[in-house]
């Protein structure tokens, strides 16, 4: 492969951030293969004709109808639902996944947003900005149970960072029975689901958006949380019902909630859910950061490599 045009790293490729720096990080890596990046969508157009390897977040029917060479579509998410996978898999295109590359930053993000709604910075922050010097009452998250529900990297890696803080933890998955790293372990059957709701202390989402995860959370869940519990969703919007959300928190039957994704996506300005104090919105960038690229283009690179010894398996293969 290394005698022709190797890699391509779509525009929309890399959560919003510059697709040259994820391209400078594979190009490091395989320094005697061809990494090109399209910049526009006509440049997508041309230079995916010649590609045999395409590194982005999506690609859709139309764009892969296009490309003649492509072996490999390496995709800069762990989910792959909103890919055209029959299509892919028609036109004998490999398929691999960021599972793992996700992990550490969003697990970071989720233990920001446990500390910070716990220690109420948000209530410190207001009183610096008002040089008001008065205390408040704060929370110890020592004691607290956790449910995370998605056990895959993501999911792992935040129950990791768990540990040390004198928690419970429950894991919900497809396949209880695997186990899992959390102190117990139930599916998604409503009756243990909805057991492990009445003593959540903090309710984490980390699953990809299924038919059975869509709308997971609506307003029998949110009545059985307990009203001091705090939700916090790093998957898919659409995973919790937002209407159910928003009613919820203007009843105070939450402590609150930390969003790094909503339904709809982007949230409208004039939407509810920004104006609740205690409501933590980010714009689905808990995955941005620079070592995003380190990971994903390891994967990329390895695959590659891979790919010109004639190897069948790739890291992280999905089709």
């Amino acid at each position: 492969m290394s005698d022709r045009f190797d890699v391509l790293v779509l525009r929309r490729g890399t959560h919003g951030m510059p697709v040259a720096d994820l391209a400078n990080e594979i190009r490091e890596r395989l320094p005697d293969h061809d990494v090109r990046v399209a910049t526009t969508p006509r440049e997508e157009r041309e230079l995916i004709r010649e590609a045999p390897v395409a590194v982005g977040m999506g690609i859709d029917e139309e764009l892969l109808s296009q490309a003649e060479e492509l072996e490999l579509f390496a995709c800069a998410y762990a989910g792959t639902g909103h890919l055209p996978m029959d299509a892919l898999e028609e036109a004998g295109v490999a398929v691999t996944n960021a599972a793992g590359v996700h992990g550490p930053n969003i697990a970071e993000q989720v233990l920001g947003s446990i500390l910070a709604f716990t220690r109420r910075f948000f209530e410190g922050r207001d009183r610096q900005r008002d040089r008001e010097w008065r205390h408040y009452q704060t929370d110890e998250f020592l004691g607290s149970t956790v449910t995370v529900v998605g056990l895959g990297a993501i999911g792992e890696s935040i129950v990791e960072r768990l540990e040390g803080f004198g928690v419970e933890t429950i894991g919900v998955r497809y396949t209880p029975e695997k186990g899992g790293p959390t102190d117990e372990v139930i599916g998604f059957e409503e009756e243990p689901l909805h057991d492990a709701l009445s003593r959540t202390d903090v309710l984490v989402l980390a699953c990809p958006l299924t038919d059975t995860t869509r709308g997971l959370i609506g307003e029998e869940e949110l009545v059985t949380l307990p009203e001091d519990a705090l939700l916090i969703n790093i998957a898919r919007g659409p995973v919790v019902e937002t209407e159910a959300l928003v009613d919820a928190i203007r009843r105070n039957k939450l402590r609150g909630a930390a969003l790094d994704v909503t339904d709809p996506e982007p949230l409208p300005e004039d939407h509810p859910l920004w104006g609740f104090d205690n409501v933590q919105i980010t714009p689905h960038n808990a995955g941005h950061t620079p070592e995003y690229y380190t990971r994903l283009a390891d994967i990329v690179a390895e695959n590659v490599e891979r790919l010109d010894a004639g190897e069948g398996e790739l890291e992280n293969q999905v089709i």
